[in-house]
């Protein structure tokens, strides 16, 4: 048997780590799960090899802490709602740097199926989308750039829904993600956090029912997963909280009869973090969301509180040691909780309170949409947050103050720019809150840093004009090119060396290499495998048989109006027509494939699913499009499809409404992969084109301007009349071609185009978009031509990286510093 001192457990050495004795690994096997080695599963094998490799890193992770704890550098809290971390194993043995000797030695097992025990880890859904994706990237830079940091987010029981389809509709079904242990995290009861409420509460369908006059608690308890930096030197924390309760147990209720009763305040707490709510835009009343909103805020700062105390700092040196940034609105009560405690356990003076919590907190805003902007009813605060209301009342009276003075009689935006929404309820306008409380306010892309500061919140721009800021998103290029896409990232590492996996402007190397035959022939051939991955684990999953010697034309991203999933439908159909009416029509065969999921209330979104599998289901069948066009709707989009789906696709549609998007994450990824944008100038489309050079993208439809300038006399209506393709198309759909056992289905997309207006503009850039998808044909027809576009855009994605966006937050918000550990 193993000795337990960890320098004794160990035979190999690579890359400066001590990796255990093989022996080890049989006995996490064996011990932890109670059977023989000769009939463990692949999921207990799974877990052997996790447990494993956390065994390995722990001594990294305590260093890493210890050195922080004794350097006591400016350290950096990023809080986020959402952390869609997908899977681990495979990220941290790339992180790690111990791929070699994974494969060399846990692989040799004879009794384990490497690719099956990859499957096993479920992902972590423990976000909606591009947010969430963005925060775990986030953390996975902070701790390559060993930067002192550490990440809070909620444990939710179940993660955003299992997408089921069923004769075409989505079906919502839960994600259990930890329904078997999770060998990642870690239990911290010791350190756990009370979190008072002024009234009980219960929760009936995401609904808040407050009970006045009986207080109550909650207890969040804390569970720490390791972050690892690439080559594994800095392991920094992501801290996420579960909702318990103090009283776990009612013995007299117990006694008296009331079984139910004597656990029912633990059901209760539970609740908070039981699920994620699949959609945060509409609040819709479900006010569960501010509960788990401050459940987040309370115990995520009285821990970093204690952190900062108990390194012996003065409460004067709080911006100095601490920068917390908010991501998006949803920890925004972040600033009354801050200022309570340096009022009333500090007791601070308002301004000294007011000063330190400004310089302390900072913003991310993420969207452009006036309804994700939060507002909570003054009552929930009344009722659960008393005291909170009365500092936000507070805030909102000094602020007011100062308005006044610099703007004398103007009331109009006294209303605007106030904390507190009077009509038609009284609300708290939580993203206000957010920018008056903090010293940073930054966008996410170029353009949707000035459409916030020009037209969402202009007057607030107004009067904090040095707190705004932009700070481009980025992707981390460890997950999303050298674990997702092997083939490449060797083919890379050949003509450029190592250096890009954390330097990724390295990549500009291969720029001149975009017209040499031979790497174009390498570039393809990589392409090419990653498409038959991806083929092979698509059908091994979801049995969806593709033929990769097509065009993979891909759009993956949460199913919403604004980001035009219909327009890509309505060009599906046009396609279809032409192919009709010529079916030897001269084009490349086109596999179309979409995924995302739709929040289960919004009932359009689930409509535009179910227009994709009915075309796909007569498409797919045709005769005359059989070999030059097929459709498929992926389902269960989630981090590991898109790990498969990313590297093998050639086109990468990103066709928002323009200003509408404020970054996009996912065309980031498809750049770095050498898929072509096919975009409107919105997001980081506008980004993506300036580096990679326009005649390298697909740009094309209505800019963000002309979309505001064209709202008065904007006429859907005239385009089905006078454009023959789009008036084909949409009566093939509204006309019950695609769902003849189901007549009438797709009304909801005959109202949303042409009776209410079509806000998002889909038949003014149908036109365009349909000349630009010939464009692309034309192009995919000279191999050569488009593999250079090809390498160009991944030699131009250096910009990209989430480790330039972090090394910007760090050195223009933060003044945070790298500390290496010892």
């Amino acid at each position: 048997m193993p000795a337990t001192e960890p320098d004794q457990l160990t035979r190999y050495e690579c890359n400066g780590f001590k990796f255990p004795d093989r022996d080890y690994y049989d006995r996490h096997v064996v011990f932890d799960h109670v059977v023989s080695l000769g009939t463990a599963t692949q999921r207990e094998r799974f877990e052997a090899v996790s447990r494993t490799l956390r065994d390995l890193l722990t001594q990294r992770w305590i260093k890493t802490a210890e050195t922080h704890d004794r350097a006591n550098p400016k350290q950096v809290y990023y809080l986020s709602m959402e952390f869609l971390i997908g899977r681990s194993l495979m990220n941290n043995i790339i992180n790690l740097d111990v791929e070699q000797f994974v494969r060399d030695d846990l692989r040799s097992d004879p009794r384990q199926d490497w690719k099956e025990v990859l499957e096993q880890e479920p992902d972590a859904g423990l976000g909606n989308g591009g947010l969430g994706r963005l925060a775990a990237c986030f953390i996975d830079s902070l701790a390559t750039l060993q930067i002192p940091a550490i990440g809070y987010g909620l444990r939710y029981d179940y993660g955003i829904f299992r997408q089921e389809l069923s004769n075409g509709y989505q079906v919502e079904q839960p994600d259990p993600w930890l329904t078997r242990p999770d060998p990642w995290e870690v239990s911290r009861p010791g350190e756990s956090v009370t979190v008072p409420l002024a009234s009980a509460f219960e929760v009936h369908a995401g609904q808040i029912t407050v009970q006045r006059g009986k207080s109550m608690s909650l207890l969040g308890v804390p569970f720490d997963r390791p972050v690892v930096g690439y080559g594994g030197q800095t392991v920094n924390t992501l801290r996420l909280w579960q909702a318990a309760t103090p009283d776990v147990f009612d013995f007299g209720e117990f006694s008296g009869g009331d079984f139910f009763g004597a656990v029912s305040n633990r059901v209760l707490a539970e609740s908070i973090t039981r699920v994620l709510y699949p959609d945060d835009s509409t609040p819709r009343g479900q006010s569960l969301r501010f509960l788990q909103e401050y459940f987040l805020v309370r115990c995520s700062l009285a821990d970093i509180i204690a952190r900062f105390r108990k390194r012996g700092n003065d409460w004067s040196a709080l911006p100095d040691k601490v920068a917390v940034q908010l991501n998006d609105t949803h920890p925004a009560m972040a600033v009354p909780e801050l200022m309570r405690i340096l009022l009333d356990i500090a007791h601070l003076g308002w301004n000294e309170a007011w000063n330190l919590t400004t310089r302390t907190l900072a913003y991310t805003n993420h969207t452009l949409l006036p309804e994700a902007l939060e507002k909570w009813p003054v009552g929930l605060f009344e009722s659960l947050l008393p005291r909170h209301l009365e500092i936000i009342y507070e805030i909102n009276r000094r602020f007011l103050d100062d308005v006044r003075a610099k703007h004398p009689g103007d009331e109009e935006k006294l209303a605007r720019v106030s904390l507190i929404e009077e009509s038609p309820a009284r609300r708290v306008r939580m993203a206000n809150l957010a920018i008056v409380g903090t010293h940073s306010t930054n966008g996410v892309a170029a353009i949707h840093t000035d459409l916030l500061r020009s037209k969402t919140v202009a007057d607030l721009a107004d009067l904090f004009p040095g707190r705004f800021n932009n700070k481009t998103n980025g992707v981390t290029p460890r997950r999303w090119l050298q674990l997702a896409n092997p083939d490449l990232a060797k083919m890379l590492t050949d003509a450029t060396g190592g250096g890009w996996v954390t330097d990724l402007p390295r990549l500009k190397g291969i720029d001149s290499l975009a017209t040499d035959a031979g790497f174009q022939k390498k570039f393809l051939a990589a392409k090419r495998g990653a498409k038959v991955r991806f083929v092979d684990w698509i059908k091994a999953t979801a049995g969806i048989e593709l033929d990769p010697d097509t065009l993979f034309d891909v759009q993956i991203k949460r199913i919403h109006e604004y980001k035009r999933q219909l327009l890509n439908a309505v060009q599906c159909v046009v396609w279809y027509n032409r192919l009709r009416a010529n079916p030897k029509l001269d084009v490349p065969p086109r596999t179309v494939l979409v995924a995302g999921k739709a929040a289960p209330a919004y009932h359009l979104a689930k409509v535009i699913i179910k227009l994709f599998t009915s075309i796909a289901g007569v498409v797919n069948t045709d005769p005359a499009t059989r070999g030059k066009l097929r459709v498929e709707f992926l389902p269960n989009y989630s981090c590991t499809l898109a790990e498969h789906l990313i590297p093998a696709a050639d086109v990468s549609e990103q066709i928002s409404t323009a200003g509408y998007e404020a970054s996009g994450t996912s065309n980031m990824k498809f750049m770095m992969n050498g898929a072509l944008t096919v975009g409107t100038r919105d997001g980081a489309n506008i980004e993506i084109a300036e580096e990679a050079g326009e005649e390298n993208c697909f740009m094309f439809g209505l800019t963000a301007e002309q979309v505001l300038a064209s709202r008065g006399w904007y006429a859907p209506y005239w385009h089905y009349e006078n454009e023959p393709e789009t008036g084909a198309a949409l009566d093939l759909i509204f006309n019950n071609h695609f769902n003849p056992d189901e007549p009438g289905i797709f009304e909801p997309v005959r109202e949303t185009l042409l009776t209410k207006g079509d806000y998002y503009m889909h038949l003014a850039d149908l036109g365009a978009y349909v000349r630009t998808q010939e464009a692309v044909a034309a192009l995919y027809r000279d191999t050569s031509a488009w593999a250079k576009k090809a390498i160009h855009n991944v030699a131009r994605s250096g910009k990209f990286s989430s480790d330039r966006t972090i090394t910007q937050y760090a050195d223009e918000i933060w003044g945070a510093k790298p500390c290496p550990v010892e």
